[in-house]
């Protein structure tokens, strides 16, 4: 008997896919485990497996149509089996338009399973006589700003990597065009930057967004760092990764800001899972520090720079981008004093961060230099009022000008 090909929903937020490229033909013979297909999503490029064995009887989604999840892809079953009354009516691309506006459908029996598909290879950094050619200085700036120094061009003698060649980067995640004065250029949608626009506009609509911002006092966090880094050359702490254990801190005193907006009922969650905004070619994306609030800083610093690495490669699960709580997003690498995020929905709440700056502050009538480090919280008005985001804002920064017990 003949079984539909659906499309699975691979992500909390995929409503559709794309097809990228069919691995087999009609007529071919597919066993449990044969990769059939590559589809696109909103967060990634998924090969789908097939559950059942049998002949691959009809290709319904060609290749660029775009199907709803539980929308028909392709039909397996016996040898000159009649399924017309399967496919009739049933386009990919008209079920696609008709589906913009609905909620998917559901899936009535899964004949596919989604795994990773292979991320293309990553270009190798210059290297000379097998090495790469950088000054110890700078990689070690790399390695604390979060560089890949394979990246950075070096001015050198013979085109090695120097400090001020790290100091002077600027990392850039974006395609650059080069489009004549006079001229346009139009850049089709990535799935991947649908779902953002789709997300965010629907979050800037439906949540009542306010904003606070709070100036830090960051001395206290450098020295911190620094002596941490002391011990271990290979595996350092970012600033950001003192931010996350902050935030996971200063949530468990407010688990109110730790919560979700469900129409009837406010969800405040016992458990603290921070989604990472990670900047990547086609936008942006949010893995997930799971129990945060449960880790130290080493064990949050190696799974986040393992998570933001495979953000970049392709390579995240759908579980590792979705089921967070609570989401930072961090400008200060390029450079950005201060910004308003929007909210990552479900989630009440964001954070957003700057850069570290040296600036003149007062302290006791005399001027000084202090390194100062502005964030602001975008908050869910629906949740989280504004006395409750300006305690947790207080405790945040309470916890940030005292890192030293979160070594604890």
């Amino acid at each position: 008997m003949a079984t539909k090909i659906q499309m699975p929903k691979l992500s909390d937020t995929m409503d559709t896919g794309r097809i990228l490229k069919w691995l087999k033909k009609e007529g071919e013979k597919v066993a449990p485990g044969d990769v059939i297909a590559e589809v696109e999503t909103d967060k990634a490029n998924m090969d789908m497996e097939a559950y059942d064995d049998g002949t691959l009887l009809k290709i319904v989604a060609k290749v660029g149509d775009r199907v709803p999840v539980g929308g028909l892809i392709a039909v397996l079953g016996v040898a000159g089996e009649d399924v017309s009354s399967l496919v009739s009516g049933s386009g990919a691309s008209a079920s696609a338009e008709s589906s913009k506006n609905q909620l998917p459908p559901a899936v009535e029996k899964q004949d596919v399973v989604a795994v990773e598909a292979p991320a293309p290879a990553k270009a190798e950094p210059p290297k000379g006589n097998g090495r790469l050619k950088a000054s110890p200085l700078a990689k070690r700036l790399a390695v604390d700003r979060g560089i890949d120094i394979g990246d950075v061009k070096g001015s050198g003698t013979g085109g090695r990597v120097i400090k001020r060649d790290v100091e002077g980067f600027a990392p850039s995640t974006h395609k650059r065009y080069v489009v004549s004065s006079g001229e346009f250029k139009d850049e089709p949608l990535s799935m991947m930057r649908e779902s953002i626009a789709k997300r965010l506009s629907q979050s800037n609509i439906e949540a009542p967004h306010f904003f606070l911002t709070v100036e830090v006092r960051m001395e206290n966090a450098v020295s911190f760092r620094e002596s941490l880094n002391k011990f271990d050359d290979q595996n350092k702490i970012s600033f950001n990764d003192i931010i996350i254990k902050a935030c996971a801190s200063a949530l468990q005193e407010h688990p109110e800001v730790n919560a979700t907006f469900m129409k009837d009922k406010i969800r405040i969650f016992g458990d603290v899972h921070i989604g990472v905004a990670v900047a990547i070619e086609d936008g942006l994306i949010t893995p997930v520090v799971r129990d945060v609030d449960k880790k130290g800083l080493r064990d949050i610093s190696a799974e986040t720079k393992d998570l933001a690495a495979r953000a970049r490669d392709r390579k995240l699960r759908p579980e590792e981008y979705s089921g967070s709580t609570f989401t930072l997003s961090n400008l200060g690498m390029f450079g950005v004093d201060e910004f308003t995020a929007i909210i990552n929905p479900p989630e009440a709440a964001i954070l957003a961060v700057g850069t570290i700056v040296d600036k003149p502050v007062v302290e006791d009538g005399q001027i000084k230099i202090g390194k100062r480090m502005r964030m602001t919280l975008s908050s869910d008005h629906r949740v989280v009022d504004g006395a409750m985001a300006a305690q947790f804002m207080q405790t945040l920064k309470k916890i940030l000008e005292n890192p030293a017990a979160l070594a604890l």
